[in-house]
């Protein structure tokens, strides 16, 4: 196996993974989904790693949740983005904004 700091995913000894989808066919049950997608991950998440897979985060968690889901690797990456794209052109998604190392 590779070194931890040779890749930027941070959960490597994960045994597991998730993802909490709620569907219905009827549009007047929207919220009540949301709500138990959103009750069922509150009820879950004290006993998980913190953090999660990067492509499995929607673009309205925030940096926060980015910066969980990159673990200790999150400012070695800002540093290395900001060697290669101090602009931030590569900004969408799950964003890591450039940062001085």
């Amino acid at each position: 196996m590779k070194p931890a700091r040779s890749i930027a995913w941070a959960y490597r000894d994960a045994m597991w993974s998730g993802v909490i989808a709620g569907i219905d066919p009827d549009p007047a049950n929207a919220d009540l989904i949301r709500r138990w997608c959103v009750d069922y991950w509150n009820d879950l998440h004290p006993y998980s790693m913190g953090g999660s897979y990067v492509n499995f985060l929607g673009a309205q968690e925030g940096p926060e949740r980015v910066r969980s889901t990159y673990r200790g690797h999150h400012d070695r990456l800002a540093a290395i983005k900001h060697d290669y794209d101090p602009d931030n052109f590569f900004h969408a998604n799950q964003n890591i904004p450039p940062v001085a190392g």
